[in-house]
């Protein structure tokens, strides 16, 4: 028998893009399955504030001991806190949600590297995919506070920027903390990205710089106080569109 007469079943090639092709459609179910279950767990946590930060800062560190602050504030102010819990940043902000008032949310992610949970999290949702992850940092938010962080912190703190600038989600307080850390990327922004139009001048406001704690908890009430922290209606059917 020649090669080419071969039955499709007894091609190598074949039998494997099919294997492939069934492997692909389970992910799909998975991927589902992954934003079902995290909804579900997550929806009696409003309001609630993300905060991003490096993984790699260790816990004598002067941002952990300002996260860990702010996050505490927040937690007894009554706002969940919810943070990627893993290390450095991550723990700091579940550390100081767990011994305050309002729960301490860790979304964890599955790595080879680096990601391994805290112990400071009341509630715990694991996560294989990083775009699950990332919208239910966002679907929960009524507003983000981003330390000092690596790849990961600018990717959350640049996708913030682009679905309030695009509308597809409600304007909500973006706070970066640390002015000596971040002076020189929002100088970046006003300098460069408005310099040769590639954004609006406004659109620099979509994001402030604050240093201390309590300013932290007031910018975001002063943000909600006429509007309340819950979506309407209407913005609900926006997220849906993430």
């Amino acid at each position: 028998m020649h090669l080419d007469k071969l039955p499709e079943s007894a091609d190598p090639t074949r039998a494997a893009e099919i294997n492939y092709s069934a492997r692909e459609s389970w992910r799909m179910l998975g991927i589902m399955a992954e934003f079902v279950e995290a909804t579900e767990r997550l929806a009696t946590i409003r309001p609630a504030v993300s905060i991003f930060g490096s993984a790699r800062t260790p816990a004598d560190h002067a941002y952990y001991v300002l996260t860990e602050d702010i996050a505490r504030k927040l937690s007894d102010a009554g706002f969940s806190v919810i943070s990627g819990g893993g290390p450095g940043i991550m723990e700091a902000a579940n550390k100081g949600a767990f011994f305050g008032k309002s729960p301490s949310v860790g979304l964890n992610i599955q790595l080879p590297h680096e990601q391994t949970s805290n112990p400071y999290q009341d509630i715990s949702q694991s996560f294989q995919h990083f775009f699950a992850r990332k919208v239910m940092f966002v679907k929960f938010a009524a507003a983000y506070v981003v330390m000092p962080g690596g790849f990961g912190t600018l990717d959350e703190l640049t996708e913030a920027l682009t679905l309030v600038q695009t509308g597809k989600i409600p304007r909500i307080p973006i706070i970066l903390v640390g002015s000596k850390f971040w002076a020189g990327f929002v100088d970046w922004v006003k300098t460069t990205l408005v310099g040769e139009g590639m954004i609006s001048p406004e659109d620099v406001d979509l994001m402030r710089i604050i240093d201390e704690p309590a300013e932290v908890v007031d910018a975001i009430f002063s943000h909600y106080e006429k509007r309340g922290f819950m979506p309407s209606i209407a913005e609900r059917e926006i997220q849906l569109n993430l």
